[in-house]
């Protein structure tokens, strides 16, 4: 990893317009700055095109026009700004999405083999750290299908985080879970962000989860 990483930085969407096959729109001239280590919070009702803002930010989806700068550097064509810009991003789905055949600690694991260079040594102690700071470091040893959704959610959540990701976009992350569960998993999810001050980016419709954790926000129409 650079000594630099994104969180460090403002990121700049400059005028983004997306449109899938059949004429979908579903980005129009969008435009936002995003500050150092804030909680930015997208809200807006269904097909909005809250998620795919992010999916643009994570390179996932190319807009049509407009610019994102990330880091400096701006996220178009060149596969080597966006292999180095998506290997300082962490995203969680709205899904767990988890692998079924695997212990919690080898899904944890398995970001860090895939993007950084380490030894197992280093990534087991990194991936039980960050299942400690989300409260399910005695699950390490069991799989995905005995845990419970916020359980699960969890460790999607310290998959994220254990590549210390400069940008964190999560993409309606709680919205599955009940309701006990997601109002907890709000302020846990808040207090670790303060603690790790990574910047990070969310999408939701519920206005209350925008307000609780939310240092600004967006609302798409």
């Amino acid at each position: 990893m650079s000594e630099k990483k994104l969180g460090d930085h403002i990121i700049t969407v400059d005028n983004i317009n997306k449109t899938f096959d059949g004429g979908i729109q579903a980005i129009k001239s969008f435009s936002t700055n995003i500050r150092r280590s804030e909680v930015m919070v997208i809200m807006g009702p269904s097909g909005s095109g809250k998620s795919t803002v992010l999916r643009c930010l994570n390179g996932l989806e190319n807009p049509d026009d407009g610019l994102i700068v990330v880091d400096g550097m701006p996220l178009d064509d060149n596969r080597k700004n966006r292999l180095e810009i998506r290997k300082e991003v962490g995203m969680v789905f709205q899904s767990f999405n988890l692998f079924p055949h695997m212990t919690v600690l080898e899904n944890v694991n398995l970001s860090q083999i895939r993007v950084r260079k380490k030894s197992k040594k280093e990534e087991k102690e990194m991936s039980m750290e960050m299942l400690d700071k989300v409260g399910t470091a005695e699950k390490a040893n069991v799989y995905p299908a005995q845990l419970s959704g916020g359980q699960q959610q969890r460790i999607a959540l310290a998959r994220a985080i254990a590549l210390s990701p400069g940008l964190l976009l999560l993409d309606e992350p709680l919205s599955a879970l009940d309701a006990k569960v997601r109002a907890y998993l709000r302020h846990e999810v808040k207090a670790l962000q303060r603690k790790l001050g990574v910047t990070t980016v969310m999408v939701t419709h519920d206005q209350e989860e925008a307000l609780t954790m939310a240092d600004r926000i967006v609302v798409m129409n």
